[in-house]
């Protein structure tokens, strides 16, 4: 029998190979840590949401093997509809193996709304598809749909003392975008059931689908084929470009070099890099001029933050980027030695007075401070200037006093092959140290990226004291990590403008 689901569905309306492979070949799909932090993400939203019209019923049951009784769910939506239950969170329904659970079906005269939670801030069309299917699947079961809402973050909101969830969660009617959508409804069903009998993968070529409205978690497995480097790797260049050239059979840099689609200098230079070998590109001149900026003392400066959709701490906003930890490697004079500090906060606690404070302590005013990419540091240090305006003065000076390090490597003024087309700091560090297990962040115990730090730091205060402990050290660990590399990159560009 064919079995569907609202999730399954919007699969299929982003691409149809996407719900084959996800079908028949999940293990094609890596391990994805962001989609992960989103879903748990949309949880915790969900669960929230569920109070936003007062009392409610959820819908829950669950096999031996922990997996969701639909069946179970089905019978107890249906029991708490004849008892007219105004709010019934999580209701299931199935029509001809079409199944669907409604986030929150209210009553209304005449019939049931639905409310579609999601932890992002606006309507996107995929979401509007997603209330379409339920829609779809209620009326067929004989429900009269009076209403469809999208239940999403109001990113304006400012948390005060307690948590507003009234003022967290914004209301939108999408009746109208739902029945436009509603006509693709039952084609595409039709069409995923064809999707499902096939035996091999759809024959689809990669597209603007592959990011819309999401990533595809297949997109390495699809571009399998293309030539590795290709057009799409060159650094920023617009997708609908990169694609037209694909399209045009100009994929690989060999062909690209040799055609003169591409002008771009930087372009140009990464595809020679590329398919020939060249010794390292390096502007002395411009590097000496670079260098020139920095004085002692001199700080390395790098900060880990995290983005919580309901802000915990009152005068916070959902999703707000507030930095828990830093880094900070420093030299007090030439020739002098390598020094160290740090900083990171306790979890559960609001971190951003304790941080403020310990920065004007370890960082004086009007030094050279370095930071790589420094609009993320400079965002932050803003952010509590406005928040504390006793510690404004000293903020705001160090934030004018940073001198970003990446560009040296994003002006071109130092390149090799190993770049390619990024020059974050995860890219060029191995590029320019390739075999310095010191620098190694693979080699790292349990936190290897920021993606890992923001989602564990808020996790901490639940652990219990030992796992707290390995979990700290590994934070700090990776923190002085970024600014070490930060140290040795600026040792390679003092090296490289002498020789």
């Amino acid at each position: 029998m064919f079995y569907f689901s609202k999730s399954k569905y919007c699969l299929m309306w982003q691409c149809p190979k996407l719900l084959w492979l996800s079908k028949f070949h999940p293990e094609l799909k890596p391990e994805d840590q962001a989609l992960q932090v989103r879903f748990d993400t949309g949880n915790d939203v969900g669960d929230l949401a569920m109070g936003i019209f007062g009392d409610y019923k959820e819908v829950a049951a669950l096999k031996p093997d922990g997996s969701q009784d639909h069946g179970e769910m089905i019978r107890l939506t249906g029991e708490y509809m004849e008892k007219g239950v105004d709010n019934i969170c999580e209701a299931s329904f199935s029509y001809k193996g079409l199944y669907c659970a409604v986030d929150v079906l209210r009553k209304t005269s005449g019939g049931y709304a639905i409310y579609e939670v999601k932890s992002s801030t606006d309507v996107k069309p995929v979401y509007c598809a997603d209330i379409a299917y339920q829609k779809y699947v209620l009326e067929h079961f004989g429900i009269n749909v009076t209403g469809t809402y999208l239940v999403c973050i109001d990113n304006s909101y400012v948390r005060g003392e307690e948590l507003d969830i009234h003022k967290l969660f914004q209301i939108i009617d999408v009746s109208d975008e739902v029945k436009d959508e509603m006509q693709n409804v039952e084609p595409l069903i039709k069409k995923a059931e064809q999707v499902y009998a096939m035996k091999t993968e759809p024959d689809i070529d990669i597209g603007g689908h592959c990011f819309e409205p999401y990533e595809c978690a297949f997109r390495c497995h699809c571009e399998e084929k293309l030539p590795h480097p290709n057009v799409f790797d060159l650094y920023r260049i617009n997708y609908d470009k990169a694609l037209e050239l694909y399209r045009q059979g100009k994929a690989d840099f060999k062909t690209l070099l040799h055609d003169g689609s591409i002008t771009n200098p930087k372009h140009l230079r990464q595809m020679l890099y590329a398919v020939s070998d060249q010794p390292d590109d390096i502007d002395k001149g411009n590097i000496k001029s670079f260098l020139s900026t920095l004085t002692y003392p001199l700080y390395f400066l790098d900060f880990e933050t995290m983005q919580l959709a309901v802000p915990q701490f009152p005068g916070t906003k959902p999703y707000q980027q507030i930095p828990f930890q830093y880094s900070l490697h420093y030299i007090e004079r030439e020739g002098g030695p390598l020094l160290h500090k740090e900083f990171l906060a306790e979890s559960g606690k609001d971190p951003r007075r304790a941080i403020a404070e310990r920065l004007c302590e370890d960082i004086p005013k009007d030094v050279c401070v370095t930071a790589y990419n420094k609009t993320f540091e400079c965002g932050r240090i803003n952010e509590l200037a406005e928040t504390f305006p006793d510690l404004a003065e000293h903020l705001l000076n160090i934030k004018d006093n940073i001198v970003d390090l990446i560009v040296p490597f994003r002006s071109g003024w130092y390149y090799n092959r190993a770049m390619g087309g990024n020059f974050s700091i995860k890219t060029v560090l191995p590029a320019l140290f390739p075999n310095d297990p010191e620098l190694d962040y693979h080699a790292l115990e349990g936190i290897h990226n920021g993606t890992e730090a923001m989602t564990i730091f808020p996790q901490m205060q639940f652990m219990p004291p030992e796992e707290q402990q390995i979990t700290r050290h590994n934070l700090l660990e990776y923190c002085k990590l970024d600014t070490l590399a930060m140290v040795k990159l600026w040792e390679k560009l003092k090296e490289v403008s002498k020789q």
